[in-house]
């Protein structure tokens, strides 16, 4: 089932039990996925672009979340993690810490990968293989540990 179809079934589902943050998050997301449709034609969207919108969705929600709670704004805040949370559930599962760090070590094994010099390359490989698994930040930081 496309993530179209998945997100049209569960704004029924929130529509029907009356669950005003779920439906909100999810006509996000549908209203996202809407322009992505027009913006790239009358045809359809391959699911990676489906994930790279999920996922920018996610970061601007995550994004604004920190901004609120710098600027004392709870209400708002739980507003933004809510749908955070919504979102989340139809992303792939995010990769632990470890296993990054693990798949990095064999990404640098692998490429003969020595020095801070080939970041570049390896953050490219990385972008590749975490690809919707792991926030590219959290790589970033993990390569530059795992280099220097």
């Amino acid at each position: 089932m496309s993530l179209e179809l998945r997100i049209n079934d569960d704004i029924k589902a929130a529509m029907l039990g009356k669950e005003k943050e779920r439906l909100n998050a999810l006509r996000a997301i549908k209203s996202a996925l809407l322009l992505l449709k027009t913006e790239k034609g009358a045809g359809e969207i391959t699911e990676d672009l489906e994930l790279k919108t999920l996922q920018r969705l996610a970061k601007q929600r995550k994004e604004s979340a920190e901004l609120y709670k710098a600027q004392n704004r709870d209400d708002l805040y739980q507003e933004e993690i809510c749908q955070l949370g919504f979102i989340n559930q139809y992303l792939p599962k995010q990769m632990t810490e470890e296993e990054i760090t693990a798949t990095l070590k064999q990404l640098i094994a692998d490429n003969n990968i020595s020095g801070i010099k080939e970041m570049g390359k390896l953050m490219g490989l990385a972008t590749k293989a975490f690809a919707g698994k792991a926030d590219n930040k959290a790589v970033s930081e993990i390569v530059k540990n795992l280099l220097s």
